[in-house]
């Protein structure tokens, strides 16, 4: 089908879109109304956990369908149920919310926070978050957010997030007050351009949190679930968060999300917190195929070595050109240019011939890497071959 031929224009603007339409994808691969294909990592923003049309979840998308798709969050159901008692399982938290987005799920991390300040803390509020931090598009969570800008798109912001530093406690100590109820942060800053929180860092914020009796939130909407190369990335710096935060990864590429807490915090009362689709057994199975993968013998081990691999294949690369090295952890990576050519190497990977490449400028001064967590090795030989020859025509 013509891309002329598609109704586009009933389409609302938001962003500006090449002139293609993905019709289907398998693995490491998408492809578009014309045939082409492209070498994909970007995998939906770190979504695609698993790669296009993963098996598994495809079995659990067509198991599900022709049982139960939403009996109403007022119910228990076997997938959201059974999908629960896996994260809990794995992680050092004891309840599960689930939703349909990453910010929903920060959202409510929020509302939660504000909720045990109000019956723990003498109705304490604030929640210390991170310049250059990113915690969805709602009005609190982009408030929450220190993405540049957004301070004043849709102002007036909603009040109670004070920035500090990352990996700077002393700026974080210094917000720190008598309204203080939590601090948040991302363990690696995706969207401010793949900025990992030091594990030094990470450790003083949670001794800090627990000298003042706060909160501590970690949002994994793009870090978590394998993403580091352990199913969570505040495993790498050995420490206990009071409150997490899943999206993307966790289903896969269907809507789901997850809000987990330690037991001493799932304060909410009847009616504080729900939402229509929040759990329903559609998206619940298809996240239980994703983690009952995720957390089976050695895939967590290829991710690291995958990781490894390309993190090699980067410096080598940066080392070859001239740019500023990499950074990053697992499976999220960031190629550092020294200079704004991101943009225009995303543009040129994307319409090269025969075959395109999809990577993301997170920054214009660097590359940001989201292969699928299964990708091969050969895959990410093949993606440095292709931005080789892009950058031979720069």
């Amino acid at each position: 089908m013509n891309f002329n031929e598609y109704p586009i224009e009933s389409l609302m603007y938001i962003t500006n879109r090449p002139e293609i339409v993905f019709t289907h994808g398998k693995g490491s691969w998408l492809y578009d109304n014309n045939g082409k294909r492209y070498l994909d990592f970007i995998q939906g923003w770190a979504v695609n956990s698993l790669g296009h049309c993963n098996d598994g979840m495809i079995e659990a998308l067509n198991s599900q369908a022709k049982l139960l798709l939403n009996p109403s969050p007022a119910f228990y159901n076997e997938p959201m149920a059974k999908l629960a008692g896996l994260l809990t399982q794995h992680s050092c938290f004891d309840k599960v919310f689930f939703a349909n987005s990453g910010a929903e799920a920060n959202e409510g991390a929020i509302k939660l926070a504000r909720k045990w300040g109000k019956k723990f803390k003498d109705g304490a509020f604030e929640i210390i978050t991170f310049d250059h931090s990113f915690h969805g598009r709602t009005i609190a969570t982009m408030s929450a957010s220190g993405k540049p800008g957004w301070d004043t798109i849709y102002a007036p912001q909603v009040p109670g997030f004070p920035k500090a530093d990352l990996n700077d406690i002393a700026s974080v100590e210094k917000l720190i007050n008598a309204k203080t109820v939590a601090v948040m942060l991302e363990p690696i800053q995706g969207e401010g351009g793949v900025i990992p929180a030091s594990r030094e860092f990470m450790q003083q914020l949670r001794e800090l949190t627990k000298k003042h009796n706060l909160l501590l939130i970690v949002d994994e909407v793009q870090s978590g679930c394998g993403r580091a190369g352990t199913l969570f990335a505040y495993e790498l710096s050995d420490i206990e968060p009071d409150i997490m935060t899943l999206g993307k990864g966790i289903g896969g590429g269907v809507p789901l999300a997850a809000l987990l807490s330690k037991a001493d915090v799932a304060v909410f009362e009847a009616g504080d917190q729900g939402g229509t689709y929040n759990g329903n057994p559609l998206m619940t199975a298809v996240g239980y195929s994703v983690i009952s993968q995720l957390t089976a013998p050695g895939f967590l081990e290829g991710v690291r070595a995958r990781g490894e691999y390309l993190r090699a294949k980067l410096l080598e690369l940066s080392e070859e050109r001239g740019f500023k090295g990499e950074r990053g952890e697992g499976l999220l990576r960031a190629l550092l240019l020294g200079k704004d050519i991101g943009n225009h190497i995303v543009e040129k990977a994307r319409d090269m011939q025969p075959d395109g490449l999809l990577l993301n400028a997170a920054r214009p001064n660097l590359l940001r890497f989201m292969p699928a967590l299964n990708v091969t090795n050969e895959e990410i030989d093949q993606m440095m071959a292709m931005l080789r020859s892009i950058l031979d025509t720069l």
